[in-house]
């Protein structure tokens, strides 16, 4: 901070990709508006989340996915308390209050904290050993119980749980992943694609149980395996849960903000207090919670435009997905359920392995996978 700065003082809640990014794109357009302060949870600098699956199957290190080094936040003036979090929000003080008690005013609030993983609500879900995924943390965890050998258990047939477990087999754990529907990655795949896709994780020597409902986390003090409703056990010295995401709100709602799944947000990500904005998976825009990168920089872009005055805002975004497990091409984007006067153009090779499908309705095409 420069002695005597009278600049509005922004202060960001989360050192994450959204948080970041929105910080970015602000500079990018008034690099002296705003004295900016950044709180992480973690003691690192920025990096990039969406490439945790690359480092725990060895194709990257962590110093390959920063994205702001400690450099970027010392040339822009930015103040980064990182490994203390915010724990409250006083409105009224226009303050924020952090777990070692370090309290901080603020002109303008971003709140960008992210999603936490859901932790499926079953005995032995806080038995050591059983995880989520969606930090380094947890990589850290998953590569120190993979030098040790045995098995693990991945809950969620989603796009985390299948890159978790490709990630744990290269580094040489027994892999089971159990998923509660009967079609793999169900919100991005149809019953075909999903058919197509367990084949190829199947031969790569992963276990994939379908259909299968997660009963309880078995162990007596320390974990030994997750037990199924159908009363089938499987070992298990790792349990990755990855059955999904929640937007991280408790924040906001003990603030007094209005939070739905997300926290409410209008199109320059302005909250229900003026003087406060929100960004990334944490929010919800009529009506929607996006929990993929694309929309979140297209946030990041109308809150920067917000903040300086300009007029564009935040519409909603068409998303798509991409599995990043090497050798398996998975895309998927739009809406591919067939709907009245709906028409599907299909390609299939099951001996290739490969399915395409675009679902096409009053001459657009609405969905690919």
């Amino acid at each position: 901070m420069r002695e005597g700065d009278l600049r509005e003082h922004l202060v960001v809640i989360g050192n994450g990709m959204a948080g970041c990014r929105a910080v970015e794109e602000l500079l990018a357009r008034d690099p002296e508006r705003y004295r900016v302060t950044i709180f992480g949870a973690e003691p690192r600098v920025n990096y990039n989340r969406i490439m945790l699956s690359p480092v725990l199957a060895g194709e990257k290190s962590f110093d390959e996915i920063v994205i702001n080094g400690q450099e970027w936040y010392d040339e822009h003036g930015i103040a980064l308390i990182a490994g203390d979090p915010v724990a409250a929000i006083d409105r009224a003080a226009r303050t924020v209050t952090t777990r070692s008690g370090l309290t901080t005013g603020y002109d303008r609030l971003l709140i960008a904290t992210g999603s936490d993983p859901f932790i499926i609500p079953v005995p032995g879900k806080d038995l050591p050993g059983v995880i989520g995924f969606r930090d380094m943390n947890d990589v850290e965890t998953m590569l120190g119980a993979a030098e040790r050998g045995g098995a693990a258990v991945v809950i969620g047939g989603g796009l985390l749980g299948l890159e978790a477990a490709h990630g744990l087999s290269l580094r040489g754990m027994k892999v089971t992943v159990v998923h509660l529907m009967p079609t793999l990655m169900e919100r991005q795949l149809d019953e075909a694609a999903g058919w197509l896709l367990k084949e190829a994780l199947e031969a790569r020597g992963q276990t994939i149980l379908t259909g299968a409902d997660t009963a309880e986390i078995v162990g007596a003090g320390h974990l030994e395996g997750v037990r199924l409703k159908d009363g089938l056990v499987i070992p298990a010295d790792l349990v990755v849960m990855a059955a999904g995401i929640r937007s991280s709100v408790a924040l906001a709602r003990d603030a007094g903000l209005a939070v739905g799944r997300g926290i409410h947000v209008d199109d320059h990500m302005v909250t229900s207090d003026p003087a406060i904005l929100a960004v990334g998976e944490c929010v919800e825009h009529d009506g929607q919670v996006y929990g993929l990168v694309a929309p979140l920089w297209e946030m990041c872009r109308a809150l920067a435009d917000g903040l300086v005055g300009q007029p564009s805002g935040y519409r909603g975004s068409v998303t798509s997905t991409k599995l990043k497990v090497s050798g398996i091409d998975v895309f998927s984007a739009g809406d591919f359920s067939a709907v009245e006067g709906s028409e599907d153009i299909v390609l299939r090779d099951a001996g290739r392995g490969v399915y395409k499908r675009v679902v096409v309705k009053a001459s657009r095409n609405s969905a690919t996978c």
